[in-house]
């Protein structure tokens, strides 16, 4: 084994770089390079196993199990096939992490797929739209109410029931393509080539001629457009309800809907589903990076705006950090109580007393750290690698130039790579320096430490007559950790251009937006989501329908936007012991979007809309037990707020001179 080699062996043993005082030689090694390189795959490879097919779909294409697995289910039974069963709901989560049809009487046909290989439509959810009979006089909260009673009375195992729509394109079917120049006698041909001759040609001109007066189009679908009726969505516990009794219970549910005389038809279908809540002194914090900071997608993790990724200094949960608040001349947080209490810490209220230990709080936990600083190593490597590509293409175009070979493009090309290659370099320096600050200033858990807990009320689901869930944490912040603090400000990060952002916070590009993307992606909060907002939404989908865009950003799913719906869903968890059961404000992912909108680690995150106002914490979703959701449920912020002014009288969600509270706020 080379030197090299015994040194990168040395590092890997602990998983950590060299000592501190030789950060800034080590960075700029091979061995660095080697270990950023091994850093990248790791996170590929980790990234691929979490499953493009899960147990289920291995299963049902084994060989000893595909003729019952290719078989239609006898219909008398009301059971769905396998193949139904598992690729139904295809497209809602990813990587086999969609919900498992048990039973449903909507009429549409689904078409099994033939082999692991086949095509698969790709089903969203759809918000329903607000013109519905049941979002009139309240007829959703009885008629899912009384699902509720039933299904409870039956001792069914009921995890959430829901008021949906869902969406899919059709393939087309296979066909000749019909010429689009057939009856043309080939003048505008001639014309073009004659435009070819041209020396100077205007292009902004031509453009222009081509693109004035003529409306944008959004990308074309390859396939038809289909959008279910809608459904009350019902999801049961895993392998606790067959399709023989879910049709039963069916047949009492569509008697009661039918008895209400709709002049809509509404299917009723039954999932396996599990709700449940998602699970995840030093230097100061850094203010949040510009649009085009090489590091914004990197620094918001470390930086003092809101959604901060947290967790018990004692504790492996990891959640995000809601919005900030004053009281008192101090400066607080707020998150959810499961973020940073173990189930063995019991359930009784929590105030800080100064004769105890503090509880103290960290940005990251180790495992979220570790692979923060991970994810740092890959990129550098990302950089390395295309500093290589560079270098190859601008040698093979200055050989090109000397040669004359294709001038002046070959030097303009040259001119461009070698410019880029400029880019490149310098954010390579700037990603060591950054790497060299993490394993100096923030490795240590102490470094990181940013306040500690001083309340938290039991959590209990079905609170006061609205039936929220309380899951409710206050967190005392450091000032010397935050003197870069801006306020409430939500960064939109970089995984979304400001281009994608606007498509998908307003589908009707021919009609002006209320979301303006803000300078820098940062979006200031203010203003506040009602209940009686909920029916009233002020912006439209690409039906034309009136909806509520919701902006959340998590430590898990990064900037994700979703729609609100405005039918409160029933949520019950279990637990050993237990139920906890409550009404939820139910965040559906954008429908033009594939993922989901939160997973593990994204509790506390808090959704606002278009312009900024704040409208509900994530707190949990459901899905048949993976990570990952296909609905997410969130308490509305206007209750966790009456809360929060109950213990602290007086707490203010802004601030009129940020730097002078900053200055009298104690150290």
């Amino acid at each position: 084994m080379s030197d090299s080699a015994d040194k990168v062996a040395d590092y890997t043993q602990e998983d950590s770089p060299p000592a501190r005082q030789d950060l800034e030689f080590w960075v700029n090694t091979p061995d660095f390079d080697y270990i950023c390189d091994r850093k990248a795959k790791e996170r590929a490879m980790a990234s691929s196993d979490e499953g493009d097919s899960s147990d289920d779909a291995r299963t049902l294409w084994s060989s000893s199990d595909s003729n019952t697995a290719t078989t239609t289910a006898n219909m008398d039974s009301h059971e769905v096939s396998k193949l139904e069963a598992y690729y139904y709901y295809y497209g809602l989560g990813p990587k086999g992490s969609h919900p498992r049809l048990i039973y449903r009487d909507s009429a549409d046909e689904f078409e099994e797929p033939t082999g692991p290989e086949t095509y698969v439509r790709q089903m969203r959810l759809f918000g329903v739209p607000g013109h519905h009979e049941f979002a009139k006089n309240g007829l959703w909260n009885q008629v899912r109410n009384w699902i509720e009673t039933f299904l409870i009375g039956q001792d069914i195992q009921v995890s959430s029931i829901d008021f949906v729509m869902f969406t899919w394109l059709e393939k087309l079917a296979d066909r000749e393509l019909e010429s689009e120049d057939e009856g043309e006698d080939g003048e505008d041909m001639r014309a073009d080539e004659g435009q070819e001759e041209e020396e100077e040609e205007d292009i902004d001109a031509v453009f222009a001629a081509l693109t004035v007066g003529k409306p944008a189009k959004l990308p074309a679908e390859d396939g038809k457009r289909v959008y279910s009726n809608a459904t009350i969505w019902i999801g049961v516990l895993p392998e606790t309800l067959n399709g023989a009794r879910a049709f039963e219970l069916t047949t009492h549910i569509r008697a009661h809907v039918n008895g209400l005389n709709l002049t809509e038809r509404v299917d009723i279908a039954f999932r396996e589903s599990v709700a449940r809540s998602y699970l995840g002194n030093g230097p100061a914090l850094y203010p949040p990076a510009e649009t085009n900071d090489p590091l914004q997608a990197f620094i918001d993790n470390v930086s003092a705006v809101h959604s901060l990724p947290i967790s018990g200094r004692k504790t492996m949960m990891q959640g995000t950090l809601g919005p900030f608040f004053q009281h008192g001349g101090e400066l607080y947080a707020l998150t959810c109580r499961h973020n940073l209490f173990m189930s063995d810490d019991g359930n009784a209220e929590y105030r800080y007393n100064t004769s105890a230990p503090k509880r103290d709080v960290v940005v990251m936990g180790k495992p979220a750290f570790h692979s923060y600083v991970d994810s740092v190593q890959a990129y550098i490597r990302t950089l390395n690698e295309m500093a290589k590509t560079l270098k190859a293409l601008i040698k093979t175009l200055t050989k090109r130039v000397a040669g004359g070979i294709s001038l002046p493009t070959s030097q303009h090309r040259l001119d461009e790579n070698e410019a880029e290659l400029v880019k490149i370099n310098r954010r390579l320096v700037e990603f060591k320096q950054f790497y060299i600050t993490l394993s100096r200033k923030w490795s240590k858990l102490s470094d990181r430490i940013i306040g500690h807990i001083v309340w938290a009320p039991p959590i209990a689901a079905g609170v006061g007559p609205n039936r929220f869930t309380q899951d409710l944490c206050v967190v005392q912040l450091y000032k010397p950790k935050f003197l870069a603090f801006m306020g409430n400000v939500l960064s939109l990060g970089s995984e979304i251009s400001p281009e994608d952002f606007k498509r998908l916070m307003y589908e009707h590009i021919d009609v002006p937006s209320e979301f303006k993307y803000p300078p820098h992606g940062l979006l200031h909060m203010r203003g506040m989501l009602t209940a009686n907002d909920i029916n009233n939404p002020n912006s439209l989908d690409s039906q034309g329908d009136r909806i509520h865009r919701v902006i959340k950003r998590g430590f898990t799913t990064n900037t994700t936007v979703g729609t609100l719906s405005r039918f409160i869903s029933f949520v019950r968890k279990y637990n050993i012991t237990s139920t906890l059961e409550s009404l939820e404000l139910a965040i559906l992912p954008h429908e033009n979007v594939t993922g989901m909108y939160s997973k593990g680690g994204d509790s506390g995150a808090m959704g606002v809309s278009a312009t900024g106002a704040y409208v509900g914490k994530v707190s949990g979703g459901t899905n048949k037990g993976m990570d990952g959701s296909d609905i997410t449920y969130a308490t509305l912020f206007e209750y966790d707020w009456k809360l929060i002014l109950e213990e602290f009288p007086g707490a203010n969600l802004y601030w009129d001179n940020i730097p002078a509270f900053l200055a009298a706020m104690a150290d």
